[in-house]
């Protein structure tokens, strides 16, 4: 990796959060060879999908501003969900990042969306299953990755949206969205 990328990206989201997406890079280059595609965008997906996971609010709604991001009234409500869209902005406006299936994957790595790319998939599930990721579950989203990446997708989303509904926190609709594409896509498949 070009290490002006690495100081630029450890100044920017900190050191523990750097090897959160070294993790993710290494578990989506797994899943790239398993599904035979592009291992050097799905790197530059993975290392900066988290690229706007700026702790600090105040500065992450700045930052959204700034880039004209309109929030939904999800966003609005969670905070945590506006690093993908902002992280998309940053990726292509810091980091000289054109190619739109990479900023696709870093936008929808959080909430999912109908219709995901096959690298959109590999970022939000590397991202949910890399190796420091321990909750209930986990081990099961982890063995079906490898076999099959839809049923894989749709049990990880399952799992987040009943994670989300024990808490009474709100669910983006493109996870919704996402979700039934899954079932309906996977229906029309028999």
């Amino acid at each position: 990796m070009d290490k002006s990328l690495e100081d630029k990206l450890i100044k920017s989201i900190g050191e523990k959060r750097y090897n959160h997406s070294i993790r993710v890079m290494q578990t989506a280059i797994e899943l790239a060879q398993t599904y035979n595609i592009d291992i050097e965008k799905t790197k530059t997906a993975a290392i900066l999908h988290d690229c706007a996971k700026i702790i600090d609010e105040t500065y992450l709604l700045k930052r959204a501003s700034d880039f004209d991001i309109i929030l939904d009234a999800c966003m609005e409500y969670n905070h945590e969900l506006i690093h993908g869209p902002l992280g998309a902005k940053i990726a292509k406006e810091e980091y000289g990042i054109k190619d739109s299936e990479i900023l696709d994957a870093i936008y929808y790595h959080t909430i999912g969306k109908e219709k995901m790319s096959i690298l959109d998939k590999i970022i939000y599930m590397a991202d949910y299953i890399e190796p420091y990721r321990n909750f209930p579950g986990v081990e099961e989203v982890r063995r079906l990755a490898s076999d099959n990446l839809d049923k894989a997708l749709l049990l990880a989303m399952e799992k987040t949206i009943i994670f989300l509904i024990e808490r009474n926190k709100v669910i983006h609709p493109d996870t919704i969205r996402a979700r039934n594409y899954l079932i309906i896509e996977s229906r029309l498949d028999k």
